[in-house]
């Protein structure tokens, strides 16, 4: 006799993680659905929470989020239902439906003050709207007091959507220099293997055997944004990309409208322990993405932004 299929509803498809769990394998009977926009908006948290209520499902994904940092200082109120009302509408609906909720979250909620890796039980520090309202995020998702787990992340990008490589090989087709700071330390870690732990995880709670409450994932090792440029470009030029020169700056010569955590290294141990799950290193990831941007027809890169 078939199994009844197990429903898997995604908010964020169409994101840099979000579209990579539509790519994923996903066993059977495992089917992941992600309504668009039209109907699952997350400016409207009643709606989106309708969704879940009226609904059969057993999972929740929220891999959606107003990722513009910077815009996000001028568009508070925006950034704030997105990022903390809809989570909290997510959660509560999911709680009353009795089914778990993966939320992703971000390495921004800290300060970036301590000089090693956060653990989950830091005291957070927000410097920034898109920070704060992240944290309020992770904050209303367990106060619905459901089952949960909230993963936090850091420096996400891919070969689609708005990220830090993308950025960098479009303006490297255009300047002969560019100025990266490097006094910034984080894990470049790629949308695809924040899909594969997400996948990993809910497998875990839908069968009811996985620990729940918040963990770190990040790809392992760190670097700066201007050690994962001058990589960038060293796979770019491998595939006969431009390569600008690369000048290491300072962050107070790089001012922005949102400050950012200088560190921001996240202690992935929580989530090997309660789930076996262990990032790989940064480089290899990025490998693999810069072999399919400079891959051959690939069409031009540009300083999109999107959804981690």
């Amino acid at each position: 006799m078939t199994a009844p299929p197990l429903r898997i509803l995604l908010f964020g498809g169409t994101g840099q993680v979000g579209s990579e769990l539509l790519r994923r394998p996903w066993p059977e009977p495992a089917r992941i659905e992600a309504p668009g926009r039209d109907t699952a908006d997350l400016l409207d948290p009643p709606r989106v929470a309708g969704l879940v209520a009226a609904d059969a499902v057993d999972l929740v994904i929220n891999a959606a989020a107003y990722t513009a940092v910077d815009k996000a200082e001028s568009e508070p109120e925006t950034a704030e239902t997105v990022n903390a009302a809809a989570p909290g509408a997510l959660a509560h609906a999911a709680a009353d439906a009795g089914i778990p909720l993966i939320h992703l979250s971000t390495d921004y909620v800290f300060d970036g003050r301590k000089s090693s890796p956060y653990v989950e039980d830091d005291a957070i520090a927000p410097l920034s709207v898109y920070g704060r309202t992240k944290a309020a995020g992770e904050a209303a998702v367990r106060a619905a007091e459901g089952r949960h787990a909230i993963l936090r992340t850091s420096w996400v990008y891919s070969a689609h959507g708005g990220n830090f490589v993308k950025t960098m090989l479009h303006l490297g087709g255009e300047r002969p220099v560019l100025r990266i700071v490097d006094d910034q330390h984080g894990a470049p870690t790629a949308a695809s293997d924040i899909a594969d732990a997400v996948m990993a995880v809910a497998l875990r709670l839908i069968a009811g055997d996985g620990p729940d409450g918040v963990f770190h994932f990040t790809a392992a090792g760190a670097t700066t944004w201007y050690g994962f440029a001058s990589r960038i470009f060293a796979h770019a030029a491998a595939g006969g990309r431009p390569v600008p020169k690369l000048e290491p700056i300072p962050t107070r010569d790089y001012p922005t409208p949102a400050r950012r955590p200088t560190n921001s290294r996240l202690d992935c141990g929580r989530l090997a322990r309660a789930h076996g799950i262990v990032g790989r290193p940064w480089e290899a990831a990025l490998a693999e993405v810069m072999d399919e941007l400079v891959a051959p027809g690939f069409p031009a890169c540009g300083p999109e932004r999107g959804s981690a």
